[in-house]
């Protein structure tokens, strides 16, 4: 998709500290509610439905649910998916799972009015601004929605933060005789021809993020990413650095023995891999802590629009949390989840261990970064 821990307390700590850094084709369904009969296109919450019970008949009726850049081994999304196909009597059409948040904003535009339009969105938090400023998003407010913290969502209901993650080294310990546990490391002459990134940064969240780390750890912030660059053109010219896509393909098979990417998803290789020969680690980076979540978003023009508000509603229960924090992921509703005893304290436990406390650049700082990652990066590393 690219998008883009100690145990139990610091665990908990990391999740609250978390914060927003800041994932017409067919006419609309009419509302099964009794209500004004609003069209679901155009609700901004399950009372315009008429309540949960008229919400799901309507997104039955449609049947369906149009996805896209939504890897099964994300976060879980391939549980998520079958969790909610067995919920409901609704088909997901699950297209191009290893795409960019690029090119679901891509989709968006080139589908107008298309039947095969992506009906909802899991997006980088920048695409997510982005989208939302263009006028692509449709206003929902999901029943849980007061308790997302204001600076996770939008305050036009237009996109908000679901689960997160920090950067990680993930390290194949078969194949690597002392793995890195931060960027310095990464340095060293033994990790050459080993070091990947999750996609091109200038269109992957899990790889922008990276960059972003790699500046903290070498005297950068948020508002300079300049130090992130250079250290991967260093990492480049010394031969560290690979420009082959880190995926679960090619950590299986052992072409990017080393892997900066979330650390939920390191963990999940860790998981996945197990009996297949591979011994992958995961390591916060001490010297480049950065936190990051995803956004999620209906689309304004979504061809089953009843079906994408209940996939909203669905993801922030306490049952789509928790099926992101089986997959190592943050959900955003956590800290209440575990006050209110609701999280599985079996996952919680799981989290990968993290050390110091993360900070979050502001959307200009992010913009910025973005720009001058745009104007440097194929230099850095051509």
């Amino acid at each position: 998709m690219f998008r883009p821990s100690a145990r139990s307390a610091a665990a908990v700590l990391g999740v609250a500290v978390l914060s927003a850094v800041t994932a017409c084709g067919a006419a609309p369904a009419e509302s099964a509610g009794t209500g004004d009969a609003a069209k679901a296109s155009t609700a901004e919450s399950v009372k315009d439905f008429g309540g949960m019970k008229d919400l799901v008949a309507a997104a039955e009726k449609e049947g369906k649910l149009n996805v896209i850049a939504l890897p099964p081994d994300w976060a879980n999304y391939g549980e998520v998916i079958k969790a909610f196909e067995a919920k409901y009597k609704i088909k997901i059409n699950s297209e191009n799972p290893d795409a960019s948040s690029s090119d679901e904003i891509a989709a968006v535009k080139a589908r107008k009015g298309q039947k095969r339009a992506p009906d909802v969105l899991d997006l980088g938090i920048a695409f997510a601004r982005s989208g939302a400023q263009e006028g692509l998003f449709a206003p929902y407010r999901v029943t849980a929605w007061d308790k997302i913290a204001d600076t996770q969502k939008d305050p036009e209901a237009r996109w908000y933060n679901d689960y997160g993650g920090y950067v990680s080294i993930g390290c194949d310990a078969k194949r690597i005789k002392t793995c890195p546990e931060t960027f310095a490391d990464l340095l060293k002459p033994e990790y050459k021809g080993k070091v990947a990134l999750n996609g091109n940064p200038t269109k992957s969240g899990s790889a922008f993020a990276g960059v972003y780390a790699a500046a903290l750890a070498n005297g950068g912030s948020f508002g300079d990413m300049k130090p992130g660059i250079d250290f991967f053109g260093k990492l480049k010219k010394s031969g560290n650095f690979i420009p082959v896509e880190s995926t679960p393909a090619t950590v299986e098979k052992g072409e990017t023995p080393i892997s900066i990417d979330w650390d939920y998803l390191n963990a999940g290789y860790a998981d996945q891999f197990k009996d297949k020969g591979v011994d992958w680690r995961t390591t916060v980076p001490s010297d480049g802590v950065f936190a990051q979540y995803y956004s999620q978003a209906v689309n304004k023009e979504a061809p089953n629009p009843a079906a994408a508000r209940l996939w909203m509603e669905f993801l922030y229960s306490a049952e789509g949390q928790n099926l992101w924090l089986k997959g190592y992921a943050r959900p955003v509703l956590l800290p209440q989840m575990i006050e209110d005893g609701t999280a599985d304290k079996t996952f919680v436990e799981k989290l990968p261990q993290v050390e110091g406390t993360p900070e979050f650049p502001s959307s200009e700082e992010n913009d910025k970064a973005q720009k001058t990652l745009a104007d440097n990066w194929d230099k850095a590393v051509s």
